[in-house]
């Protein structure tokens, strides 16, 4: 093989390779990740976040949105009475709960939704049967207006409709939210396909 010949192979591989780089470059900035994987969606309106709030959690200790800022969890809405979806939710949460309990930059936030029953013990009883640490995963209580606004208008959860006499938030969707408050993901609580997707795409949120 001749001097010009190994010339020209060496100057086309390194013309492929800037090539390459640079359509991975390109990529990047259009998706936020290099060679087409795309970040997680952000849902709601543009500049959607999920507000502030003051909850009281099984231990009693009063949880805000500061102590969730520059976390990544999940959120959902539940009643320690429920003997339809809330128990095949809260398994399928525990799932998720093993894989990034030794995580200190996730949680699980669960609140309920009937304040009124699921008191402060109540709710740390129900948490120890789950195997909840209150250290990342929280088990809220609260007034009510302000679980169910936070159900709807932050979490996106609930769309307001109810039937009865009593308004009532029923949900089995959980929220994947980062650490600016966005909502990042909504997933089936009682699907095991939607569970798999859901730590799938905690594990791409952590990578961004």
């Amino acid at each position: 093989m001749s001097k010009k010949t190994i010339f020209l192979i060496i100057f086309f591989a390194l013309l492929s390779i800037t090539f390459l780089g640079y359509a991975g470059f390109v990529t990047m900035q259009e998706t936020g990740s290099f060679f087409g994987k795309e970040k997680l969606p952000v849902l709601g309106s543009p500049g959607h976040t999920i507000g502030g709030f003051s909850f009281t959690n099984q231990e009693g200790r009063t949880i805000t949105s500061k102590d969730v800022t520059g976390k990544i969890y999940v959120s959902e809405y539940f009643f320690t009475t429920c003997t339809g979806i809330c128990p095949r939710m809260n398994r399928n949460m525990e799932k998720v709960y093993a894989r990034y309990k030794d995580n200190p930059n996730f949680l699980i936030l669960s609140h309920t939704v009937d304040p009124d029953h699921d008191s402060v013990p109540v709710l740390k009883a129900y948490a120890e049967k789950h195997g909840a640490d209150a250290r990342n995963w929280w088990f809220l209580t609260g007034p009510k207006k302000e679980l169910y606004k936070l159900a709807r208008q932050g979490y996106m959860l609930d769309d307001g409709t109810y039937t009865g006499e009593e308004d009532f938030v029923h949900t089995q969707w959980f929220a994947l939210v980062d650490g600016e408050g966005r909502v990042r993901g909504l997933y089936e609580g009682t699907k095991k396909s939607d569970i798999d997707k859901l730590i799938n795409d905690i594990d791409r949120l952590m990578n961004e």
